[in-house]
């Protein structure tokens, strides 16, 4: 059985913070978040186009609400995350996340703000992936504080 994506995140922090602190003490802050952006958002930004296009094989349009919900069940697996569906349709997934482990995980470890550099800004970076017509909203996380975290993917009629 391959490893769950909570514990994958567990096993990178223990890298990944270190070497992201000391980018911040050596660039400053704003330049070292910046550069992690990148990085992490060009990996997750491929992971999203490789997904997309294993979804796509064969069909003239992707079912969006279908798609999305098979990636999230493997971001929620191992009990990472506890949601609740608002809308799937061909074109739209909407849900929010009520628990997540990878914001108990960095909160636990003092890092919420790294959590959220180097775990919730990939959201929009796969999302991008999905291709141009998928829109990925998100106006609250609890990585931040927030009570749940409200995700919105649509597809942008007016895009193709």
């Amino acid at each position: 059985m391959s490893i769950s994506v909570i514990e994958q995140a567990k096993i990178q922090a223990q890298v990944l913070v270190p070497l992201v602190k000391a980018l911040q003490a050596e660039l400053g802050a704003p330049r070292a978040n910046a550069l992690v952006r990148k990085a992490v958002g060009d990996l997750y930004r491929g992971f999203g186009e490789e997904f997309w296009k294993a979804q796509s094989r064969g069909k003239s349009e992707t079912d969006l609400g279908k798609a999305v919900s098979s990636a999230f069940r493997t971001y929620a697996r191992d009990d990472a995350l506890a949601y609740d569906i608002v809308e799937e349709t061909h074109d739209a997934f909407a849900f929010d996340v009520k628990r997540c482990a990878y914001a108990e995980f960095y909160k636990a470890l003092g890092e919420p703000e790294l959590g959220f550099l180097l775990i919730c800004t990939a959201d929009f970076a796969t999302a991008e992936g999905f291709g141009s017509d998928i829109k990925l909203t998100r106006t609250q996380t609890i990585m931040q504080g927030a009570p749940h975290c409200d995700f919105r993917y649509r597809r942008d009629a007016g895009e193709a």
